[in-house]
């Protein structure tokens, strides 16, 4: 009997072993970059893709799918994890099966992606793929195989689009150039995050052969659709060779839960929520949304009428409101950033006279600290600026507050600008921010319209 027990024991041994020599080896791929580089290429890209998508509000979704994403996170191998790195997950109000991760950790699922899967398994899939990406770092790992500046890539995430200026860069990101760029990643990139993908889903407690299988399910709603053309994942995703069996026999090497996670409760409570909403636009039709905005087809006019002292009240998606004079407009909307401005103060370069106020992601709670990374990308992106002064200390909706004054000659008007920012963090620890603009010689025209709208705006409890 002791021989026998032992002789068990030994090839229970020599086959976790055999498994662990057959799991395929990963090679973390060549990068010039550092770690840094990637935080700051991912935290533009995503204030930028939250300005231009529609990022989905729902409170039930947002924390089901973060909680499928921060299960996948702690599965990541610890060789590879990289504790700096900010993971979020956020749904896109978009019908395509698309899905992409930024460098650093933000990643975007399109609602599609969530309404397409049958079952947990399969969504989870799809996000430990990008999650792959971003581990491994594949972004900067190919701009330095590509030899690209990394000033390029930092131009593509660049925030608010020039959130002054606008211009050519505004509109290719209007048209989601930035997905675009972080998608397009070589068949041997492809083939790592479809590995680490089933490995780190295995680890996580799902079955790797619904990552496979998401594949086909992908495949099988394009040809439903009947548009001759691959669903965007798959465009974006090229198949390097023969993924669907090279997922299945990496899974066979793999210690896979004997009751993996598939169909869940919450899976079909959030899939059932979503399919009750009005159907999601595709991203083509966002775009050319994006395209018909009033700002992209505004015009600039040498004299702009001055703020009404009348004013309208505008509420965004219960987030906040704020009294705006009656004669200006709103020149652009998206789910996270609003644009005012008085006709003849806009186009496709930005707003001269008017606002901006939005909400940006941050990585942290010092409000200072978070203040400034907000205005030095401002200044990155646009250069005729300059910070004139440190912070002082304000309020907005009886919340701690801060402001500083840029300035600069614009480019539209030549002459000088001046710049107001004002930041509150709320609940979320999302940054609140408001922009003002105005040429210096007409600022004392602006400013008690300044004053009363940050007066009047309204937070909600988030």
């Amino acid at each position: 009997m002791k021989i026998i027990k032992k002789t068990a024991i030994s090839l229970f041994v020599l086959t976790i072993c055999a498994s662990i020599i057959a799991q395929t080896a990963i090679k973390v791929p060549k990068n010039k970059y550092k770690i840094e580089d990637d935080i700051k290429i991912g935290r533009q890209a995503a204030q930028e893709v939250e300005s231009k998508m529609p990022i989905l509000r729902n409170a039930e979704v947002a924390r089901y799918v973060q909680y499928v994403g921060d299960r996948l996170v702690r599965a990541i191998p610890p060789e590879l994890q990289q504790p700096q790195f900010r993971y979020t997950f956020k749904v896109v109000d978009a019908s395509d099966i698309n899905a992409f991760a930024l460098p650093g950790g933000p990643m975007y699922i399109n609602r599609g992606v969530i309404e397409a899967a049958r079952n947990e398994g399969e969504l989870a899939g799809v996000m430990a793929h990008e999650i792959s990406h971003v581990v491994l770092r594949h972004a900067t790992a190919q701009a330095t195989k590509m030899n690209n500046p990394l000033n390029q890539i930092l131009a593509i995430g660049s925030v608010l689009g020039g959130a002054i200026l606008g211009g050519d860069l505004g509109a290719q990101l209007g048209q989601l150039a930035v997905a675009g760029y972080f998608l397009r990643y070589s068949r041997e990139y492809e083939t790592q995050a479809d590995i680490l993908g089933a490995q780190i889903m295995a680890r996580a407690g799902y079955d790797p052969n619904d990552l496979a299988n998401m594949f086909r399910t992908i495949e099988q709603e394009g040809r439903s659709r009947g548009s001759g053309k691959p669903p965007e994942w798959l465009s974006s995703h090229p198949d390097p060779g023969n993924r669907y069996e090279r997922i299945r026999t990496e899974t066979r090497y793999l210690s896979v839960s004997k009751n993996p996670t598939k169909v869940t409760p919450e899976f079909l409570r959030v899939q059932q929520k979503l399919r009750s909403m009005p159907p999601a636009r595709s991203m083509e039709d966002i775009q050319r949304g994006n395209r018909n905005s009033k700002i992209y087809n505004g015009r600039y006019e040498r004299d702009v009428p001055l703020p009404s002292t009348k004013t309208t009240t505008y509420y965004n998606n219960g987030i906040f409101s704020v009294n705006v004079p009656v004669n200006w407009e709103v020149v652009e909307e998206s789910n996270n950033e609003v644009w005012f401005a008085p006709r003849g103060a806009y186009g496709k370069e930005g707003i001269t006279h008017g606002a901006i106020i939005g909400i940006s992601a941050t990585s942290g709670q010092d409000l200072r600290r978070e203040t400034q990374i907000f205005v030095n990308d401002l200044l990155r992106n646009n250069d005729y600026l300059r910070q004139g002064e440190g912070f002082r200390r304000t309020t907005i909706s009886n919340r701690e507050a801060l402001s500083t004054l840029l300035e600069g000659r614009s480019p539209i008007t030549k002459r000088i600008e001046i710049v107001n920012i004002f930041t509150t963090l709320l609940r979320d620890g999302n940054l609140f921010y408001v922009i003002t603009v105005v040429p210096e010689d007409e600022r004392t025209d602006y400013e008690q319209t300044f004053s009363r709208m940050l007066a009047s705006i309204r937070l909600n409890s988030r």
